[in-house]
């Protein structure tokens, strides 16, 4: 069965005729040749047809999100779903109760994977059709909304709405964020603003969403801990973790990044269609390399530092973009700021900071290189500053630094990274 809508029927029909194995075929708003999506609907038994499924059936074909390369599908199966969503359920604390908004995409595990936990926990769902940061903060108080799940830029997004301190959150149970690199000015902000407890989740498509939580006790504006809002907190019953040196696959000291590498029931069945690089993604033993940089504190703590291809090497040091780009963030007439690594004949590459202005500010290249040497090692500091009108990002707000990179390294036979 192959359900579509109205804006996809000229693709339908372009390619119609190769659906061998499709059988049925519903169009929402309704086709010539097809079934109205809510005639079809209308007409079926209220009986559940217990259709025969195993624990190992793909239910999910998402994409991964192309930061680094073309996406790939990642078939989430049965089994992997019902790993996480008794957890989940103890974790967000959702009911049937609970009224859910859905921001994020259902093509995307940030969204069809919060919908999901919703619809397990017999909750109500208010799905947005498009991301919009403006109807965000009216549909908090217009449905009453408990629980959200929003990536760092849509937080972003809202608190520049010029009703965001005049608006009712007291309905909010619960703002779950994750899914890029978050500043702690966007943060803090966002904690004083909606008023509610926050918790941080990392995770990926390849291993059914989150794997680890940073609780609402974790944040804690005031607390002597403060420091750990710059975590994604710990792994959760049923996930394993380790820290591993990408090149030995040995684990690394207690401190000391290495690449995340996750063991669980949540890990993905393959990627569709490309064996050999599920043979590299899941490796012996059922670890899934993550692609992640990170490390663990002495009280278990996992600390991102960045995509691993994403990390510049600059004459022999490795410097986390992320790690910049949440120092720069500090600046009050920076918007939005990624960090790439250029080409440079001495020291290989060096990173390179590519800037959003604030409306109505002022800022020169020299401001912001001085601003960063005050909080940055020498090392790491930008060595030079781009100007752009935004940030090119994929559905799920990461942003996408391969693009950034591309017209940087055009013409070079090698790349770093």
């Amino acid at each position: 069965m192959l359900i579509v809508g109205q804006e996809f029927v000229p693709v339908l029909d372009a390619i119609v005729g190769e659906l061998d194995r499709v059988k049925t075929i519903i169009v929402i708003g309704g086709h010539s040749n097809h079934d109205d999506y809510e005639q079809w609907v209308n007409a079926q038994s209220a009986t559940d047809p217990k259709a025969p499924t195993k624990s190992t059936d793909v239910a999910f074909q998402l994409y991964s999100s192309g930061t680094t390369g073309r996406p790939k599908g990642v078939m989430l199966t049965n089994d992997n779903f019902f790993a996480l969503l008794p957890a989940a359920q103890k974790i967000w604390h959702m009911s049937d109760k609970t009224i859910n908004l859905v921001a994020m995409p259902l093509f995307h595990i940030g969204g069809g994977g919060w919908a999901t936990a919703a619809q397990y926990c017999g909750a109500r769902s208010i799905i947005m059709r498009d991301v919009n940061p403006a109807e965000i903060v009216t549909w908090i108080e217009k449905y009453r909304i408990t629980h959200a799940f929003m990536v760092p830029v849509l937080l972003q997004f809202a608190l520049a709405m010029p009703n965001i301190g005049t608006t009712d959150f007291s309905s909010l149970e619960l703002i779950a964020y994750g899914a890029s690199p978050i500043s702690e000015s966007v943060l803090e902000g966002a904690i004083k603003a909606f008023k509610c407890p926050f918790m941080q989740v990392y995770g990926l498509t390849e291993t059914t969403g989150v794997v680890t939580v940073l609780g609402p006790e974790d944040h804690d504006l005031s607390s002597a801990n403060k420091g750990r809002l710059r975590s994604c907190g710990k792994p959760f019953t049923g996930i394993e973790l380790r820290i591993v040196n990408s090149d030995t696959a040995k684990d690394v000291p207690l401190g000391e990044v290495g690449e995340i590498w996750i063991r669980s029931r949540q890990v993905m069945k393959g990627y569709w269609n490309m064996p050999e690089e599920t043979a590299k993604s899941i490796v012996k033993g059922q670890w899934f390399r993550s692609g992640d940089a990170g490390y663990f504190d002495k009280d278990g703590y996992v600390y991102i530092f960045d995509r691993v291809k994403d990390m510049i090497v600059s004459g022999g040091e490795n410097v986390y973009p992320a790690e910049v780009e949440n120092a720069l963030m500090g600046h009050p007439a920076i918007a939005d700021v990624a960090v790439i690594g250029v080409p440079d004949e001495k020291w290989g590459e060096v990173p390179m900071a590519l800037v959003v202005r604030k409306p109505d500010t002022q800022v020169t290249e020299n401001e912001i290189l001085a601003f960063a040497r005050e909080r940055l090692a020498g090392f790491k500091t930008p060595k030079s500053v781009g100007w752009v009108d935004a940030l090119p990002r994929n559905p799920s707000g990461k942003i996408l630094k391969k693009d950034l990179r591309e017209p940087y390294w055009k013409g070079h036979t090698r790349r770093v990274n």
